[in-house]
């Protein structure tokens, strides 16, 4: 992916269901934040999903037929908006651009990926979804599954990817990637 000057970088998350993508990215965005990065990230589904609860005003709103389901309060702007066509990840960054995050994490983009971080566990049997080339990191317990030259981090270590993110994405400064 081409690098858009109104986009943030990307790093996404991937790996079988059950893997343990979520608790380890639960723990990298706490890391990344620790340090003063600004996170956005982004949950891929192929199926259909619902973030309102029925019957609520804006579930009912949306229901009604309107396109864009807004719940606004002091501390929180949730947005359901209906779409045409998926967003690509490309589409993400960039609203996560305009949401003045830093970085943008994505978790179950096994085919859009880029920038990916696998998360591969030694008991599930099978191969590595991403291939060697679009691999930034493989979290395992099992180094040995590495392809060569891809760095390697045990299942808890989220400071050493965060370490690694920071480096490669957003250099020494944290929260410096809109021109600061």
């Amino acid at each position: 992916m081409s690098q858009d000057s109104k986009a943030v970088p990307v790093v996404s998350i991937v790996g079988t269901a059950g893997s343990g993508k979520t608790t380890f990215l639960e723990k990298l965005i706490g890391e990344l934040s620790r340090r003063g990065v600004r996170v956005a990230t982004a949950k891929h589904y192929l199926h259909d999903y619902d973030t309102d609860v029925p019957g609520k005003d804006s579930w009912r709103h949306a229901q009604a037929g309107s396109v864009v389901a807004m719940v606004s309060s002091p501390d929180k702007l949730s947005v359901v908006q209906k779409l045409p066509h998926e967003r690509s990840i490309a589409e993400l960054a960039v609203i996560a651009f305009d949401a003045q995050a830093d970085i943008l994490l994505t978790e179950g983009y096994k085919r859009q990926g880029v920038n990916r971080v696998e998360i591969f566990r030694g008991e599930r049997e099978g191969e590595l979804i991403s291939a060697p080339e679009d691999l930034l990191a493989l979290v395992t317990d099992v180094p040995q599954r590495a392809p060569e030259g891809v760095p390697v981090f045990d299942l808890a270590d989220a400071s050493g990817v965060a370490d690694l993110v920071q480096s490669r994405f957003l250099g020494t400064k944290a929260g410096a990637t809109h021109g600061e």
